[in-house]
């Protein structure tokens, strides 16, 4: 899984880092950056993209490409 983090959105509102703290963390300026990918299930990421106000996670299969969140059309 790769997972992206846009910190031109990101208001640091910790949800993904309360859903998923293994995988999220705050860095200095208190934006929200991947400590482990694999750090927790993907269940927890999505849930943790799915939970973020201003939709600034994306998160990819790292094998296929293909968007997991948000998901493609089709």
């Amino acid at each position: 899984m790769k997972i992206e983090i846009d910190h031109g959105l990101c208001v640091g509102n910790a949800m993904c880092v309360a859903t998923a703290p293994r995988v999220f963390a705050h860095n200095e300026g208190r934006q929200s950056t991947v400590v482990d990918p694999a750090g927790d299930t993907e269940s927890a990421v999505l849930a943790a993209a799915a939970n973020c106000p201003v939709s600034a996670i994306r998160v990819v299969d790292a094998e296929t490409g293909r968007s997991l969140f948000p998901a493609e059309d089709g």
